[in-house]
Protein backbone atom coordinates (compact mmCIF):
# COMPACT_ATOMS: atom_id res chain seq x y z
CA UNK A 1 0.00 0.00 0.00
CA UNK A 2 2.89 2.32 0.77
CA UNK A 3 3.92 2.25 -2.88
CA UNK A 4 0.58 3.74 -3.84
CA UNK A 5 0.39 6.57 -1.34
CA UNK A 6 0.76 9.83 -3.16
CA UNK A 7 1.25 13.55 -2.98
CA UNK A 8 1.22 16.11 -5.76
CA UNK A 9 2.51 19.66 -5.85
CA UNK A 10 3.50 22.49 -8.12
CA UNK A 11 7.05 23.81 -7.79
CA UNK A 12 7.37 26.19 -12.80
CA UNK A 13 9.87 25.88 -15.62
CA UNK A 14 12.60 28.37 -15.47
CA UNK A 15 11.94 31.65 -17.16
CA UNK A 16 13.50 35.01 -16.39
CA UNK A 17 11.28 38.00 -15.78
CA UNK A 18 11.49 41.34 -14.05
CA UNK A 19 9.35 42.56 -11.18
CA UNK A 20 8.94 46.32 -10.87
CA UNK A 21 11.44 47.67 -8.38
CA UNK A 22 13.51 44.47 -8.31
CA UNK A 23 16.14 42.75 -10.42
CA UNK A 24 15.37 39.90 -12.83
CA UNK A 25 14.06 36.70 -11.26
CA UNK A 26 13.97 33.08 -12.39
CA UNK A 27 10.69 31.22 -12.10
CA UNK A 28 10.80 27.48 -11.51
CA UNK A 29 7.51 25.64 -11.95
CA UNK A 30 7.07 21.90 -12.20
CA UNK A 31 4.27 19.47 -11.49
CA UNK A 32 5.50 16.92 -8.97
CA UNK A 33 4.07 13.53 -8.07
CA UNK A 34 5.54 11.83 -5.00
CA UNK A 35 4.94 8.10 -4.56
CA UNK A 36 6.37 5.36 -2.38
CA UNK A 37 9.09 4.09 -4.72
CA UNK A 38 9.90 7.18 -6.79
CA UNK A 39 8.92 10.74 -7.60
CA UNK A 40 8.01 12.12 -11.02
CA UNK A 41 8.21 15.78 -12.02
CA UNK A 42 7.27 17.52 -15.28
CA UNK A 43 8.48 20.89 -16.41
CA UNK A 44 8.65 22.64 -19.79
CA UNK A 45 12.00 23.66 -21.24
CA UNK A 46 11.52 26.56 -23.64
CA UNK A 47 13.25 26.65 -27.05
CA UNK A 48 16.30 28.73 -27.82
CA UNK A 49 16.44 31.18 -30.71
CA UNK A 50 19.18 32.46 -33.00
CA UNK A 51 19.05 35.99 -34.36
CA UNK A 52 19.85 36.25 -38.06
CA UNK A 53 21.62 39.18 -39.73
CA UNK A 54 18.22 40.29 -40.98
CA UNK A 55 17.10 40.66 -37.37
CA UNK A 56 14.68 37.75 -37.61
CA UNK A 57 14.64 34.98 -35.02
CA UNK A 58 14.73 31.27 -35.85
CA UNK A 59 14.44 28.33 -33.48
CA UNK A 60 17.91 26.85 -33.00
CA UNK A 61 16.83 24.24 -30.47
CA UNK A 62 13.25 23.18 -29.91
CA UNK A 63 11.87 23.01 -26.43
CA UNK A 64 10.77 19.86 -24.63
CA UNK A 65 8.70 18.71 -21.70
CA UNK A 66 11.19 17.23 -19.28
CA UNK A 67 10.20 14.23 -17.18
CA UNK A 68 12.43 13.66 -14.17
CA UNK A 69 12.35 10.44 -12.15
CA UNK A 70 13.89 10.34 -8.67
CA UNK A 71 14.22 7.19 -6.52
CA UNK A 72 12.88 7.03 -2.98
CA UNK A 73 15.32 6.21 -0.18
CA UNK A 74 12.81 6.16 2.66
CA UNK A 75 9.39 7.37 3.64
CA UNK A 76 8.90 10.76 1.94
CA UNK A 77 12.64 10.90 1.25
CA UNK A 78 14.17 10.96 -2.24
CA UNK A 79 17.71 10.85 -3.60
CA UNK A 80 17.72 13.98 -5.75
CA UNK A 81 21.29 13.29 -6.86
CA UNK A 82 20.33 10.06 -8.64
CA UNK A 83 17.53 11.17 -10.91
CA UNK A 84 17.06 10.28 -14.56
CA UNK A 85 15.39 12.45 -17.18
CA UNK A 86 13.40 11.80 -20.33
CA UNK A 87 12.79 14.76 -22.68
CA UNK A 88 9.51 14.63 -24.58
CA UNK A 89 9.56 16.21 -28.04
CA UNK A 90 6.49 17.95 -29.42
CA UNK A 91 5.37 14.75 -31.16
CA UNK A 92 5.93 12.69 -28.03
CA UNK A 93 3.94 15.24 -26.04
CA UNK A 94 1.18 14.58 -28.58
CA UNK A 95 1.41 10.86 -27.81
CA UNK A 96 0.88 11.58 -24.12
CA UNK A 97 -1.99 14.01 -24.72
CA UNK A 98 -3.81 11.56 -27.01
CA UNK A 99 -3.86 8.72 -24.45
CA UNK A 100 -7.31 7.64 -23.38
CA UNK A 101 -8.18 5.90 -20.07
CA UNK A 102 -7.55 2.48 -21.63
CA UNK A 103 -4.57 3.40 -23.85
CA UNK A 104 -0.86 2.76 -23.33
CA UNK A 105 2.32 3.84 -25.10
CA UNK A 106 6.05 3.22 -25.03
CA UNK A 107 8.82 5.59 -26.13
CA UNK A 108 12.52 4.91 -26.67
CA UNK A 109 15.51 7.25 -26.57
CA UNK A 110 19.20 6.85 -27.30
CA UNK A 111 20.89 9.94 -25.75
CA UNK A 112 24.12 9.21 -27.63
CA UNK A 113 22.50 8.44 -30.97
CA UNK A 114 24.64 10.94 -32.92
CA UNK A 115 27.94 10.06 -31.27
CA UNK A 116 30.40 7.17 -31.20
CA UNK A 117 28.57 5.84 -28.12
CA UNK A 118 25.33 5.28 -30.02
CA UNK A 119 23.41 2.33 -28.65
CA UNK A 120 25.33 2.21 -25.38
CA UNK A 121 22.64 4.01 -23.37
CA UNK A 122 18.98 3.17 -23.87
CA UNK A 123 16.01 4.78 -22.18
CA UNK A 124 12.50 3.31 -22.33
CA UNK A 125 9.49 5.25 -21.11
CA UNK A 126 6.33 3.25 -20.60
CA UNK A 127 2.86 4.58 -19.80
CA UNK A 128 0.43 1.73 -19.14
CA UNK A 129 -3.19 2.13 -18.15
CA UNK A 130 -4.71 0.31 -15.19
CA UNK A 131 -7.27 -2.29 -16.22
CA UNK A 132 -10.00 -0.54 -14.22
CA UNK A 133 -9.27 2.85 -15.82
CA UNK A 134 -8.27 4.39 -12.49
CA UNK A 135 -4.93 5.71 -13.72
CA UNK A 136 -1.60 4.74 -15.23
CA UNK A 137 1.71 3.18 -14.35
CA UNK A 138 4.51 5.43 -15.59
CA UNK A 139 7.91 3.76 -15.66
CA UNK A 140 11.38 4.55 -16.94
CA UNK A 141 14.10 1.97 -17.61
CA UNK A 142 17.64 3.15 -18.25
CA UNK A 143 20.29 0.68 -19.45
CA UNK A 144 23.83 2.03 -19.55
CA UNK A 145 26.26 -0.45 -21.10
CA UNK A 146 29.17 1.92 -20.57
CA UNK A 147 28.69 1.97 -16.80
CA UNK A 148 27.14 -1.50 -16.76
CA UNK A 149 24.11 -0.23 -14.85
CA UNK A 150 20.37 -0.67 -15.15
CA UNK A 151 17.90 1.60 -13.39
CA UNK A 152 14.14 1.28 -13.13
CA UNK A 153 11.68 3.86 -11.86
CA UNK A 154 7.99 3.13 -11.36
CA UNK A 155 5.42 5.80 -10.48
CA UNK A 156 1.70 4.98 -10.24
CA UNK A 157 -0.31 7.99 -11.44
CA UNK A 158 -3.98 8.51 -10.63
CA UNK A 159 -6.50 9.55 -13.26
CA UNK A 160 -6.65 13.03 -11.70
CA UNK A 161 -2.87 13.43 -11.74
CA UNK A 162 -2.71 12.25 -15.35
CA UNK A 163 -5.45 14.74 -16.27
CA UNK A 164 -3.22 17.51 -14.90
CA UNK A 165 -0.27 16.16 -16.91
CA UNK A 166 -2.29 16.11 -20.14
CA UNK A 167 -3.78 19.57 -19.60
CA UNK A 168 -0.39 21.08 -18.73
CA UNK A 169 1.23 19.46 -21.78
CA UNK A 170 -1.57 20.73 -24.04
CA UNK A 171 -1.07 24.24 -22.68
CA UNK A 172 2.70 24.27 -23.06
CA UNK A 173 2.93 22.56 -26.47
CA UNK A 174 2.92 25.74 -28.63
CA UNK A 175 5.44 27.32 -26.25
CA UNK A 176 8.03 24.55 -26.60
CA UNK A 177 7.60 24.82 -30.38
CA UNK A 178 8.27 28.54 -30.25
CA UNK A 179 4.87 29.37 -31.73
CA UNK A 180 4.02 31.77 -28.92
CA UNK A 181 6.87 34.02 -30.12
CA UNK A 182 5.61 33.67 -33.69
CA UNK A 183 2.08 34.70 -32.76
CA UNK A 184 3.30 37.66 -30.69
CA UNK A 185 4.75 39.16 -33.88
CA UNK A 186 1.85 38.30 -36.16
CA UNK A 187 -0.11 41.34 -37.36
CA UNK A 188 -3.86 41.49 -36.94
CA UNK A 189 -6.38 43.71 -38.67
CA UNK A 190 -8.31 46.13 -36.48
CA UNK A 191 -10.65 48.59 -38.18
CA UNK A 192 -8.92 48.12 -41.53
CA UNK A 193 -5.49 48.87 -40.07
CA UNK A 194 -2.78 46.47 -39.05
CA UNK A 195 -1.77 46.20 -35.43
CA UNK A 196 0.21 43.69 -33.42
CA UNK A 197 -1.00 41.26 -30.80
CA UNK A 198 -0.63 42.83 -27.36
CA UNK A 199 2.46 41.11 -25.86
CA UNK A 200 1.04 41.30 -22.31
CA UNK A 201 -1.48 38.62 -23.30
CA UNK A 202 1.31 36.17 -24.10
CA UNK A 203 2.98 36.99 -20.80
CA UNK A 204 -0.25 36.11 -19.04
CA UNK A 205 -0.55 32.82 -20.96
CA UNK A 206 3.04 32.00 -19.94
CA UNK A 207 2.22 32.09 -16.24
Amino acid sequence: MHAYTHSSSFSTASKSFSVKGTSAHNVFASFNIFKGKAALSLNPVLPTFTKLESGNLVVSRRGVVMLKFTPAIGERKYDWEKNQVFALSATEVGSLISLGPKDSCELFHDPSMKSSNAGQVRKSLSIKCHADGSGYLVSLAVVNNLLKTKENFIVPVTAAEFAVMKTACSFVLPHIMGWDRLMSNMPTVVGGQQSKVVPQLLDEWDR
